[in-house]
């Protein structure tokens, strides 16, 4: 028996509308759900991102396991070797600092900047490892 795939990919942030705006308006995901001062959930493709509100994530009275981190996360998005000039361009568009242009030993790219609760996020050529888009 084998997993199909990662299905949800969890980030906390302290600002929950701002990184509603950031996911939606500037990387340009699918909204599914909010649900005021606790998350709001995107949709990527066949996978979620999970967006929690850093405490709310370790709420005693969740019937889920309390589950979370501290301090920043990492995500990665795929996309398509010509896209990823374009979402460079994107994100300069929207004030957004960019980290690092990474150019992978097999010429893979990739590009690194921040989301407002400074979790690191990528936007990479899904080559880098091995995967083919």
């Amino acid at each position: 028996m084998k997993f199909h795939g990662v299905l949800e990919t969890c980030l906390y942030v302290d600002d929950l509308f701002a990184a509603e705006q950031f996911y939606q308006s500037i990387l340009k995901l699918d909204f599914v759900s909010r649900q005021e001062d606790r998350h709001v959930f995107f949709r990527c493709g066949n996978q979620m991102v999970l967006i929690f509100k850093t405490q709310a994530s370790n709420a005693v009275d969740s019937p889920l396991p309390r589950h979370g981190t501290e301090g920043a996360g990492h995500i990665a998005f795929a996309a398509q070797a010509h896209e990823i000039d374009t979402w460079i361009s994107q994100l300069k568009s929207y004030g957004v600092p960019l980290e690092q242009i990474m150019a992978w030993p097999d010429g893979a790219r990739s590009v690194y900047f921040r989301d407002p609760a400074k979790n690191c996020i990528e936007i990479a050529e899904s080559r880098i490892w091995g995967i083919s888009e």
